[in-house]
């Protein structure tokens, strides 16, 4: 194996699960769609592809058959690693109500998302109310669910990545999930969602300290920031030896406010990246860093 202590996974996160092109017209959004843009992510110096699926009508699902269509196309496009949202969003199939009125995240919907053939999939190990065009949608994970959801990714070969929007998700269900598990585990840290997700952080050097220091053993993390402070956080993350995820998802616009095509936004970290003296991460060698098989380093 090469020395990787100098590289950097870049992920892009191209689509997400509510923008539309009303939000941003470069954004994604059909498999075919996704995989030309992937393609150009990955020209570009991007090594892992976080995925959301969309209908059709542009709604959100998790639909296997769809996903596997996407990730089919991305790899007929480039070798990427692929990781597949099993959140999904907050319409179309992710979405049903209950008997009192409350609009919930479907947990069967859920579970789709771990038959499109990913390399990884999110695990969101929590319960939070998300804000959304459409109102107040519970996302419910209890820990028996937080529990299944791991145990179905390791009987299908999948690498868990999990999300952590705050330091108590890393100090509770994700430590306890991975403590008997072995690494390296994936932690993607999500901040400046605090108007979105429920008890979410905002981006501060205090805060993402804090979270990288209650990271389980044996952690790789990468860092996700939401809105203006996003590069001012990436690059903390990088001299805390952390990897970057960026995307229209995350964050659709430029610095100076115009819409964003996904490859700027992965043009703009990598050069903030080599200016720091790194280097991104081929895909083989971001599958060496995450413990994933077909490993070429």
């Amino acid at each position: 194996m090469s020395d990787l202590r100098d590289k950097v996974i870049v992920t892009v996160a191209p689509t997400g699960g509510f923008l539309t092109v009303a939000d941003n017209p470069f954004i994604p959004t059909q498999p075919e769609q996704i995989a030309a843009d992937v393609a150009r992510c990955h020209s570009a110096g991007a090594s892992v592809a976080a995925l959301h699926a969309r209908r059709p009508d542009d709604q959100a699902t998790c639909d296997a058959a769809i996903y596997r269509r996407m990730n089919t196309l991305v790899r007929q496009s480039c070798d990427i690693v692929i990781n597949n949202s099993t959140g999904g969003g907050v319409n179309g199939d992710m979405v049903s109500v209950r008997s009192d009125g409350t609009r919930i995240v479907d947990w069967d919907a859920r579970l789709q998302g771990l038959h499109g053939g990913a390399d990884t999939c999110t695990l969101d190990a929590i319960t939070a109310y998300v804000t959304s065009p459409v109102g107040e949608v519970l996302m419910d994970t209890p820990p028996s669910r937080a529990a299944e959801l791991a145990a179905s990714m390791r009987k299908l070969g999948i690498k868990p990545e999990w999300e952590a929007f705050s330091p108590s998700h890393l100090l509770q269900e994700i430590r306890t999930l991975t403590a008997e598990q072995p690494g390296p585990h994936l932690v993607n840290l999500v901040l400046g969602l605090g108007r979105t997700f429920q008890n979410a952080m905002p981006y501060s050097p205090q805060i993402l300290q804090q979270m990288v220091e209650h990271l389980p053993e044996k952690s790789v993390f990468s860092v996700s920031i939401s809105g203006p402070d996003q590069l001012r956080g990436l690059t903390h993350a990088l001299v805390l030896g952390g990897h970057v995820r960026v995307g229209i998802e995350d964050y659709p616009f430029l610095a100076n406010g115009e819409p964003a095509e996904n490859v700027r936004l992965v043009e703009n970290i990598v050069d903030i990246v080599q200016r720091l003296g790194m280097q991104p991460a081929t895909p083989g060698e971001a599958r060496a860093i995450l413990g994933l098989e077909g490993s070429d380093e």
